[in-house]
């Protein structure tokens, strides 16, 4: 008994829930005389989510390989919750056998650990010392220490579960914060996005966070930032969606997870099976995009405090981004309200006097007899002229610079520079012919995205140590070659961003082509007509 007070008053002197489970196992330990002891804590499929040991060492433990996930006896005491005890743990009917290097264990005994009558998971202990069996007295002792086990289970759970809530809010504020106290760092990080997704990445516990933002095509999502080792392979690619719960995301606003991010990412990806939460980015009733969250298997399912402060941090990132957009709006209403100020003091001031002056000079000419002084006079007024006629053009483009768009050629440029920055080397870009005569906005935005999913194609597939980018105009219609001199392939690998790069030709009436060999790399040859 005084072993079992002693086990009792342990679990509450942490409430951090990892170290009250590890704890839970270690003192179960001590309390029973057990060689190895270990919790196995049971999720939503009724497979084993997290498994706590005690008595094996972390180098045994990676020579014995991935940890069980609940077959054989730890099956039985999920789908029978009641006290197991045997004499033999191989000799049992549903004994599934132990992986290569595990270490032999004979007695076992097994109790469930319940939750406000729920069963939290299960408490297993092997290989009695002294060799003996475990005995009724150690099967009451083990009975009560689960008892107080999910008590102390409870409280940490509770207390963890106000942890992660707060920390959500924080990093709600943070960002909120970041956005509309820094000035640079909307503009020095892809627009805030790779700020948002590190610190959505920190307080889910996740391998991997992705920022999607929608495209003009419906279902088609482009990857504008992200954060994790895995983000630069993802940033700058094009992810089509057509799945259920994107639809129950966009639709009502909720949080869900999907099991498999195969969905999403695809099958050719190393992350295709990990755990996906998907957030909507929306703030009164403005959608901004999508969060992925990504988790491997083994690091355990994503909690209800995530599903539920997920769209809470959502909604805080798109209302700082609309606020971040109405801010930068204001800015260069300021900048082109100031244009116009300056455009009317040099057509009202500026203008006018030298126009005055010119006329003054002019008039001199009938005082003078001498040809080299007419002819300086007619060189001094042609250069007023002149010199007018430069700021007639400078007010012009003050004037037009208010609703002009961003030159194609400089968007061009911007996205060829987004997608090489994981790239040791710069590419090779050349634009020839009118690119920026180009207004149609759609045909323009293709030429973007086809540059950026075949850039991207190249960057993580080729291995490519030179890649050349082009885009010309010629004859109205434009065509874009994306050539590097990588290890190339005779087949092409499954997923959507040929299939994609194909659909925008298409969709013009331009044409798309592959050539590719593993001697020779790949070249992507994409036309469209213009004008």
């Amino acid at each position: 008994m005084q072993g079992l007070l002693s086990a009792v008053v342990a679990l509450a002197e942490d409430l951090s829930l990892e170290a009250v489970l590890h704890r839970v196992v270690s003192s179960a330990c001590h309390l029973l005389g057990a060689d190895y002891g270990a919790l196995g804590v049971i999720g939503g499929d009724r497979a084993l989510s997290h498994f706590i040991t005690v008595g094996i060492d972390e180098g045994l433990a990676r020579q014995i390989g991935p940890l069980p996930t609940g077959h054989g006896v730890l099956g039985l005491l999920i789908r029978d919750p009641k006290p197991l005890r045997l004499h033999d743990l191989s000799q049992h009917p549903d004994a599934y056998g132990f992986p290569k290097n595990h270490p032999q264990m004979k007695s076992f005994l097994g109790v469930p650990i319940r939750v406000r009558d729920v069963v939290f998971g299960n408490l297993y202990m092997t290989h009695k010392r002294g060799g003996g069996d475990f005995t009724d007295e150690d099967e009451d002792l083990a009975e009560a220490l689960a008892a107080a086990a999910g008590v102390a289970i409870e409280n940490a759970r509770l207390y963890d579960d106000a942890r992660r809530r707060t920390a959500w809010l924080q990093a709600s504020m943070d960002v909120t914060n970041k956005m509309m106290g820094d000035e640079e760092t909307p503009e020095g990080q892809n627009g805030g996005l790779d700020m948002i997704a590190a610190r959505a990445l920190q307080e889910s516990g996740s391998t991997l966070a992705l920022i999607l933002v929608q495209e003009d095509t419906p279902d088609l999502y482009r990857i504008a930032g992200g954060a994790g080792n895995h983000a630069p392979e993802w940033v700058g690619r094009l992810l089509s969606f057509d799945s259920g719960e994107m639809d129950t995301v966009l639709a009502t606003g909720h949080a869900a997870v999907i099991e498999d991010a195969s969905s999403a990412l695809g099958t050719g990806s190393d992350l295709a099976t990990s755990r996906l939460l998907v957030i909507d980015l929306s703030a009164h009733g403005t959608h901004h995009g999508l969060l992925l969250l990504l988790r491997e298997r083994q690091s355990g399912t994503f909690s209800t405090t995530d599903l539920e402060m997920g769209p809470v941090f959502g909604s805080h990132v798109a209302l700082a981004l609309e606020l971040a957009r109405a801010h930068r709006l204001r800015e260069k209403l300021a900048v082109f309200t100031d244009r116009d100020r300056i455009a009317r003091d040099l057509h009202d001031l500026v203008i006018q006097r030298l126009f005055a002056a010119g006329l003054s000079i002019q008039s001199l000419r009938r005082y003078m007899s001498d040809d080299s002084a007419a002819r300086t006079i007619q060189t001094v007024t042609a250069e007023l002229d002149e010199t007018i006629r430069e700021l007639r053009n400078t007010i012009y483009s003050l004037s037009d610079s208010a609703t002009a768009k961003e030159l194609l050629s400089s968007r061009v440029l911007q996205t060829v520079r987004s997608g090489a920055q994981s790239l040791p080397f710069v590419p090779l870009l050349t634009l020839t012919g009118p690119i920026d005569a180009i207004r149609d906005e759609e045909t323009a935005l293709n030429i973007l995205a086809m540059i950026t999913e075949g850039l991207s194609n190249a960057v993580r597939h080729s291995g490519a140590d030179s890649i050349r980018v082009s885009v010309s105009v010629d004859n109205s219609l434009v065509g874009i070659l994306i050539q590097d001199n990588g290890t190339g392939f005779s087949v092409p690998s499954p997923g959507t961003g040929l299939t994609n790069m194909q659909h925008r030709a298409a969709s013009l009436g331009g044409t798309f082509e592959v050539a590719s060999s593993p001697k020779t790399g790949t070249a992507l040859t994409w036309t469209a007509p213009v004008f």
